[in-house]
């Protein structure tokens, strides 16, 4: 299981590179649990990475609007890397999903062909006015995406297993893997989850919260030292 720490800046990436962190996921928390950081961050970001640790960035909760979320993305591949993340927030039908995903997974192709596309759904799918985990899956199959990602839209606590069972998860998980597509699982995720989340089969993990000073995403900063914690379990177990 691949650790995804995600930093608002050049200071914390630096801190999570200096962590183990495996992919480093360039987001804006201000903009949203998947909000979009700035091309200049990403790319100064990007010049700091070291050769084994890959890189990733969000374009946001994806309205929608096909052209204009091709468009980043088509932006976003250009700066050669690694991951391009899309949310669902909003997309209530797997019809619109699956329009607005093939555009997008074209730009992405069209500028870099090696980057990989993940699809971010929700646990909290009903606050997030979005389509429910499994048509998650079967929009991303349908598009030719690469993995799927379970988060929650509302950060007030509550994390993915707030409304994501232990089974309901180990289904996800394997429905996404008989269709060839990668799992990460996010959420307001803790230290103490790491372990139930490699067990389930997850793919990857995705962490801010957890990884910041006294576990606030908002106000915290990352650190080398929770992030070396974080890495270490999920090595151990």
């Amino acid at each position: 299981m691949k650790l995804l720490i995600s930093p608002q800046n050049i200071k914390e990436a630096t801190e999570a590179i200096a962590g183990g962190a495996d992919i480093i996921d360039v987001k804006n928390p201000k903009e949203g649990p998947l909000g979009a950081n700035f091309p200049w961050v990403i790319k100064e970001i990007k010049q700091l990475i070291p050769g084994n640790v890959e890189l990733s960035c969000t374009l946001g909760e994806a309205p929608n609007l096909p052209g204009t979320m091709a468009l980043a993305a088509y932006g976003a591949a250009l700066l050669n890397i690694d991951y391009i993340k899309i949310g669902l927030s909003g997309i209530q039908t797997i019809q619109k999903a699956t329009d607005l995903l093939e555009n997008i997974i074209h730009a992405v192709k069209m500028g870099n062909s090696k980057t990989r596309v993940v699809i971010a759904g929700y646990g909290d799918y009903i606050r997030a006015d979005s389509i429910e985990p499994q048509l998650v899956i079967q929009a991303a199959f349908a598009t030719k995406a690469d993995i799927v990602m379970l988060d929650t839209a509302i950060k007030d606590g509550k994390n993915l297993f707030a409304f994501q069972s232990h089974q309901q998860l180990e289904e996800f998980i394997n429905n996404a893997h008989k269709h060839n597509l990668g799992v990460a699982l996010a959420g307001s995720l803790q230290t103490q989850d790491l372990p139930t989340l490699k067990k389930l089969g997850a793919d990857f993990v995705g962490l801010r919260g957890a990884a910041c000073q006294n576990n606030n995403r908002d106000t915290g900063h990352i650190t080398q030292e929770r992030v070396k914690e974080l890495a270490k379990i999920i090595k151990q177990n």
